[in-house]
């Protein structure tokens, strides 16, 4: 399905992937988390963040997974998707026939909102394009699978439900955007588990 990016990706990722073309991706991220790591530039650095999450997987990754932002056990650790959710997701992408460490994943917003809230549109976006996007245009998945209302309206224009819009493929100029529930809404209802797995392997399929 041919959908439009939300304007503030497509003109980032547009003017990224043109200048980030001959970068070594390995070493690219690695300097871009020297550089944020002790970021300062929205709200979230002052409301008891532990420290900044960055993406984790290979640097040339031909799947992305994005969720919204880190979480405490997260936030504790320094790697996204390492608490319940997270074995939760390495469980459902292995049903899916996909091994954890082959996706790069990363969320949104890289610091923990208190009390595990959704990020807002200001800290989202300023995370999005100081860091987000960045990731993206080094590492040049070919489908990014975002988990989540959050993570979905952060890419695609629209105002449908992540109900509805879970399961479609969903086609832009840089890459395939898949979105599906998160986590953390199938640990609340188990049954939409083998939802997700029927649209991660959507993905095994491409």
């Amino acid at each position: 399905m041919q959908r439009q990016l939300n304007p503030l990706p497509a003109e980032h990722l547009a003017r990224l992937y043109t200048k980030q073309a001959t970068d070594d991706p390995a070493v690219a991220l690695t300097q871009l988390k020297q550089q944020y790591a002790g970021c300062r530039q929205c709200p979230l650095a002052t409301q008891g963040r532990s420290q900044v999450v960055f993406g984790t997987g290979p640097a040339t990754a031909s799947i992305m997974i994005i969720g919204e932002a880190p979480g405490r056990d997260e936030d504790a650790q320094g790697a996204p998707f390492v608490g319940r959710s997270g074995q939760l997701l390495t469980s459902l992408l292995k049903r899916a026939g996909i091994e954890r460490s082959s996706v790069y994943i990363s969320n949104i917003a890289k610091c923990r909102p208190p009390e595990n809230r959704p990020p807002t549109r200001q800290e989202s976006v300023t995370c999005s394009s100081l860091i987000l996007f960045r990731e993206i245009a080094l590492i040049r998945p070919r489908i990014i699978c975002t988990l989540g209302a959050t993570a979905t309206k952060a890419f695609i224009m629209s105002n449908e439900t992540i109900s509805a819009l879970r399961g479609q493929l969903i086609e832009t100029d840089f890459f395939t955007v898949l979105p599906t529930y998160h986590p953390s809404y199938i640990l609340r209802n188990r049954a939409a588990g083998d939802t997700v797995v029927a649209d991660l392997l959507q993905i095994t399929r491409r």
